[in-house]
């Protein structure tokens, strides 16, 4: 795991932890709308990381390395964390451990439940498939999407396909789907989800209030799984901001 820098030393802290099959350079259009805001750290998930090849472990060992990190560089302190899908489970197995201050949480479309056994295996291979295809094909989706949205998730695969492959897809997959959110520790935690991933999310949400009555949650109209950062950076940096400095 690698930790990028970006904003403004002494501002509030930001951390921001991208989804699987992407790199932290997902977030480079929020990131140039906060830095002068915030002082920002980018996590490079092991497995989906740029330039070097790495091994996707688990969401635990990912967890503890987000609280070394944390405790070492940051006096075991955030004023706030993002999570998106992938990065959300990172974050609330952080929250769960509650080694580390975390002021403000938002887990944007975070998988919190386990399939069904018999599910884990054939979706993770249909999801590894479905990466290979977006690295080697990816003029033909960009045919069939016309989307700026699918344009950025096809251009992160092929940016992080060679250097963790179908290995941390399937690594990935495995370890996200497999474990269950049992408790959450953190003074101001919410949950992000579009209306076209509902079916999907919905349950997620519906486990976080159980085990924290007092989280947010907070449903966009017309949104996919990650789109609202892709295609409205600037909703999720004005959200950020409002959660974080408006409590300051």
């Amino acid at each position: 795991m690698d930790f990028k820098r970006f904003g403004k030393e002494g501002a509030p802290t930001l951390m921001l932890i991208p989804g699987l099959g992407v790199s932290y350079e997902i977030f480079l259009p929020l990131i140039d709308l906060l830095k002068g805001d915030f002082d920002i750290i980018a996590v490079q998930v092991d497995g989906f990381t740029l330039g070097k090849y790495t091994r996707f472990t688990s969401i635990d060992d990912q967890a503890a390395q987000v609280i070394a990190n944390v405790k070492e560089q940051q006096d075991g302190h955030l004023d706030c964390a993002y999570g998106l899908s992938l990065g959300g489970k990172i974050l609330s197995r952080v929250l769960e451990r509650n080694e580390i201050a975390v002021d403000h949480a938002i887990l944007d479309a975070a998988p919190l439940l386990p399939l069904p056994k018999s599910l884990v295996g054939p979706l993770r291979y249909y999801q590894c498939a479905n990466v290979w295809t977006c690295y080697h094909w990816t003029g033909f989706w960009r045919r069939v999407f016309h989307s700026h949205y699918f344009d950025v998730l096809l251009d992160e695969c092929r940016k992080v396909y060679p250097f963790g492959g179908g290995r941390a897809v399937l690594d990935g997959y495995k370890s996200v789907y497999t474990n269950k959110l049992e408790s959450i520790s953190g003074p101001d935690i919410h949950f992000w989800y579009g209306t076209k991933e509902a079916f999907v999310a919905k349950p997620q949400a519906d486990l976080l209030k159980e085990l924290c009555p007092a989280a947010h949650i907070e449903i966009f109209p017309k949104m996919n799984h990650g789109q609202l950062l892709v295609d409205h950076p600037d909703k999720v940096a004005k959200c950020i901001r409002h959660i974080t400095l408006s409590a300051e």
